[in-house]
């Protein structure tokens, strides 16, 4: 990117991106505009974001946008990232639904997965709780959800890099569950890849996705607009059976829908329960 940001271009382009997924941009982020789409800019030989602009206005430009939307929500993330909301998974949701008795898989839908590591994370939970409760939930149907066709390529994959697999994971674990793959990677084993399944959606499009006991929707609410955000954790709710639970981000809130969610205190962490 040759020339700078001008105000005009940064609301402009503020605009597109919360049109186009939901996005809403702070107020001084021509930065990290700049640093994520600079690669684009010069491999399709564009001076500046107003270029930029101009080439995604025109008429079967979807390609270059999905480019566009996969930089700007592309983020890093952690295995078992925060801790309690897999505390709260191990300790409380798992023995309750596994005391349940119920005849129907267990569903868990991890919303916004990026790389996989959160669907792969809660994988290892349960394989671990299976261990520990012989003959408990056999049947257990994770769902992860990522506007990124990239990152859901990495995920489904489920190959990390040795740097990837440093972040959050334990030696224990890497070496329960991965092997090592033949380009110097981490390969994860097949009982936790196949307990997931990848699906490209974008959280203000409908879902179909069918119905929820377990919602991790986390670290992803607060890039929305507070209207945004309640139609998303209103619609999360009608993907919820009787009695399923939400999980959010450790700085993340319902602010309101009372009548939707009860608030679980976990001590520590807090999780909802739909009403």
């Amino acid at each position: 990117m040759k020339a700078d940001i001008t105000p005009q271009e940064y609301e402009a382009f503020k605009s597109f991106l919360q049109d186009a997924c939901g996005i809403l941009l702070g107020e001084n982020k021509q930065y990290l505009v700049k640093s994520r789409l600079r690669r684009i800019l010069e491999e399709n030989s564009l001076n500046s974001l107003g270029e930029l602009l101009d080439r995604l206005r025109r008429p079967g430009r979807g390609g270059l946008r999905e480019v566009v939307i996969d930089a700007m929500t592309t983020n890093e993330t952690l295995w078992f990232r925060d801790d309690h909301p897999f505390r709260i998974l191990r300790e409380k949701l798992l023995p309750e639904f596994a005391e349940r008795n119920s005849s129907q898989p267990l569903r868990i839908w991890s919303a916004a997965c990026s790389t996989g590591q959160e669907p792969y994370s809660i994988a290892m939970i349960v394989e671990e709780f299976r261990r520990l409760r012989p003959g408990k939930l056999r049947d257990v149907r994770i769902t992860a959800t990522d506007i990124s066709k990239s990152v859901l390529e990495v995920a489904r994959k489920g190959e990390y890099e040795m740097i990837a697999i440093g972040r959050g994971l334990s030696p224990e674990r890497q070496k329960q569950f991965f092997t090592p793959s033949l380009n110097g990677g981490w390969q994860i084993k097949p009982q936790i890849k196949t307990m997931v399944e990848f699906k490209e959606l974008n959280l203000l499009e409908r879902y179909i996705l069918g119905k929820f006991d377990i919602v991790m929707c986390r670290n992803v609410l607060i890039y929305f607009s507070a209207e945004s955000k309640k139609d998303i954790l209103t619609r999360i709710h009608a993907t919820l059976n009787p009695e399923g639970y939400l999980v959010l981000g450790a700085s993340e809130s319902l602010n309101g829908l009372p009548h939707l969610y009860e608030m679980v205190q976990c001590h520590p962490g807090i999780i909802y329960r739909k009403k």
